[in-house]
């Protein structure tokens, strides 16, 4: 795995999450009419972008939300269906699967992983960190209230006969995800959250009439907003989700404003995971990390402050209309807007959207 983010490659994705008047039905067949004022997401793609291989079969997904959950539904066409898995929080990403990631408030932390497969087992976890963090996953962490269920179109484990494909819906309550979100839970209508989907595949061989994964053959990873990087805990990489309303429509949402920053703070922090192996010791100038101040519009003034251990980075992003905010990011990669860090307030609704 690479321990390199390059500097603005293509920009994360951008979803509007529709308000529905009513829930749809959680069957996995997506067939209610609610789910016509959701669009598609774009089809996934290698977890590398352009560098890497068109996926085999075509992946996408549609959302909504309401007062009391988001909805998600997913379509995975699979001409070999293929699970095995059949026990709640076992490491589903062994089979075939699908995955979800959310960060609410953006800040690289504390964010959620759900895995299901095509036998709608699922895997719910909290990361309190990136793994190049140290993690460590929660895997005791339930969403509570959370319903999921699957479909197949064909037949499970049967490589005698061609499949179509299997599809999923899942609800996830906003009481569940309040503890971790820091944000309003539900969210005001124009709040965005940091989101990412990806589906793993493992190439198979059929042996004594079933199916068994192909040795030494590493898995695919296709995804909804790509890396570029065979790692999808990047939450900076992450696409977005903006949660509109009829009165509050997104228009013309095109992702997290602040990317740039974000993008620019990502470059100093794999630089001093660099240094930190060249030399024993992080850079505490610009200067000495050895790249330039900015290479992107908008983002000025990037200042770097370190110590034998530990290092923060901030630099001050323009905003439209000619006022500017400050963005930082500190060693563990927790990324803050402001001037200092602020500890999360355990109380969703009194933090800031």
């Amino acid at each position: 795995m690479s321990d390199h983010t390059p500097l603005s490659p293509a920009l994360p994705k951008a979803y509007v999450c529709q308000r529905c008047p009513s829930p749809p039905v959680i069957s996995g067949r997506f067939d209610d009419l609610v789910w016509d004022l959701a669009p598609w997401t774009d089809d996934f793609a290698d977890i590398l972008g352009e560098n890497g291989p068109r996926p085999l079969y075509r992946t996408r997904a549609k959302m909504l939300w309401d007062d009391e959950c988001l909805y998600l539904a997913v379509e995975l066409e699979d001409p070999d269906l293929w699970a095995t898995l059949s026990e709640h929080d076992s490491m589903v990403f062994q089979d075939n699967d699908f995955e979800l990631f959310l960060d609410p408030d953006g800040d690289n932390h504390l964010y959620l992983e759900w895995e299901i497969n095509a036998l709608g087992t699922t895997w719910d976890l909290l990361m309190a960190t990136p793994y190049r963090d140290g993690g460590p996953p929660i895997s005791g962490f339930e969403i509570a209230g959370g319903r999921s269920c699957v479909h197949v179109r064909g037949t499970l484990n049967n490589p005698r006969d061609r499949d179509e494909g299997w599809s999923l819906e899942a609800a996830f309550p906003w009481a569940a995800l309040r503890d971790f979100a820091y944000r309003p839970c539900p969210p005001h209508p124009g709040d965005f959250w940091r989101m990412n989907m990806s589906r793993v595949h493992w190439h198979r061989d059929v042996v004594r009439g079933g199916y068994a994964k192909r040795p030494g053959v590493p898995e695919e990873n296709w995804v909804w907003s790509p890396p570029g990087v065979v790692d999808m805990h990047r939450p900076e990489r992450w696409g977005t989700i903006c949660f509109a309303t009829p009165d509050h429509p997104c228009l013309g949402f095109a992702g997290d404003p602040a990317q740039p920053a974000i993008e620019v703070l990502g470059e100093v922090y794999y630089a001093q995971r660099r240094h930190w192996v060249a030399h024993g010791s992080y850079a505490d100038s610009v200067d000495r990390l050895g790249f330039p101040e900015s290479g992107v519009d908008g983002v000025s003034e990037l200042r770097i402050e370190a110590t034998a251990s530990l290092w923060e980075a901030s630099c001050r992003l323009r905003l439209p209309g000619g006022s500017s905010e400050r963005w930082n990011i500190r060693h563990d990669s927790r990324l803050w807007r402001g001037d200092r860090y602020v500890v999360p307030n355990t109380r969703p609704d009194a933090i800031p959207p």
